[in-house]
């Protein structure tokens, strides 16, 4: 079974959980491909809007990415207290392991009020990271 990583900010958690993609790496090259299913729900006893994102994409070289954009696939979701919004996205790295974290840049609903939710720390684990310590 994939692990969940979960986090809850403001009374809104954020889950994920994470698949290698065989199919799409190419170890040879190199080139490492993960998916990762997303799930918000809120909790906080409002209404709610994820408006930008930030992830840093950090490789098994330490090498890290910023990554900041509106919304996520697309959409910037607006959940009522209850709902849960869910999507699928995917990262590649050079390395065969990797971790992601990050923040949603979210709004309350009406009031505007600006605020940031946690996305946890989730790692990218494939078959071909050597886990042998010396």
């Amino acid at each position: 079974m994939t692990p969940e990583f979960r986090a809850t900010t403001a009374g809104i958690t954020v889950s994920v959980q994470v698949f290698y993609l065989p199919d799409q790496s190419k170890p040879a090259e190199p080139h490492f491909v993960w998916a990762y299913q997303i799930k918000i729900t809120n909790e906080s006893g409002g209404t709610v809007q994820l408006m930008h994102r930030t992830w840093r994409i950090t490789d098994a070289q330490g090498r890290t990415e910023l990554v900041h954009g509106a919304g996520v696939v697309g959409e910037q979701p607006v959940l009522a207290n209850g709902e849960t919004f869910e999507y699928a996205s995917g990262a590649p790295l050079p390395t065969p392991s990797g971790f992601m974290s990050g923040t949603y840049h979210m709004r309350a609903l009406p009031a505007g009020t600006a605020f940031d939710i946690a996305i946890p720390t989730f790692s990218l684990d494939s078959p071909y990271e050597n886990t042998q310590r010396h």
